[in-house]
């Protein structure tokens, strides 16, 4: 009986040395890679250093062409609305400029009839007037031709006629008169030019 306790003593304890060896084993195998990754993971300050201040400087150039690009965006827009807002009511100017054009050749004409009314006379002028200021309030000027050297940029010429009194390609009679929006042609004048006189 004291032989098999002490033989089975004996085994337990050789499986008691046997488990901590391993276990040993085991925690020195673990510590071990443990190390080896701390050191993987560890980088060197100098470079850890490098690399944030790059990324650093990376997001500050994105950050810079972002303002750029959004402050461009902007001026852009705000010259594209102050257009807008300028030449917004052309389409209405233009279609008040035959009214205009009417009510010109009305007077003229009136000026020859001795039968014409001088009150209705006056209500044309008053009406002209009224619209030549709402012109002026949206910068509409008309265009001068008269005397002026012909500019295919500013007139349209519809015919050609010998004249002794003005140089050659000079405007000498105005057919239709042209007008301008802030600097900006919306009708060009339809014109006479001068021609050389042949004998």
């Amino acid at each position: 009986m004291k032989t098999r306790e002490n033989k089975s003593k004996s085994s337990g304890e050789t499986a008691d040395l046997d488990g901590k060896t391993t276990n040993e084993e085991n925690s020195d195998e673990k510590n071990g890679e443990s190390v080896t990754d701390q050191e993987d993971e560890t980088l060197d300050p100098d470079e850890e250093l490098e690399s944030v201040r790059q990324e650093a400087r990376d997001n500050y150039d994105r950050f810079v062409r972002l303002s750029a690009e959004f402050e461009n965006y902007k001026k852009r827009a705000s010259r594209e609305m102050s257009e807008f807002r300028k030449y917004a009511n052309e389409i209405i100017i233009k279609a008040l400029l035959p009214v205009v054009d009417n009510l010109e050749r009305a007077i003229e004409s009136s000026g020859e009839d001795e039968n014409a009314t001088s009150c209705v006379v006056e209500g044309v002028e008053m009406t002209l007037k009224e619209i030549l200021k709402v012109f002026e309030q949206f910068e509409v000027k008309p265009v001068e031709s008269l005397g002026q050297p012909f500019d295919p940029g500013f007139h349209e010429a519809m015919m050609r006629e010998e004249s002794d009194e003005y140089p050659e390609n000079t405007v000498i009679k105005e057919l239709q008169k042209g007008y301008l929006m802030h600097e900006r042609l919306i009708r060009p004048a339809m014109v006479v030019v001068s021609a050389a006189k042949t004998e």
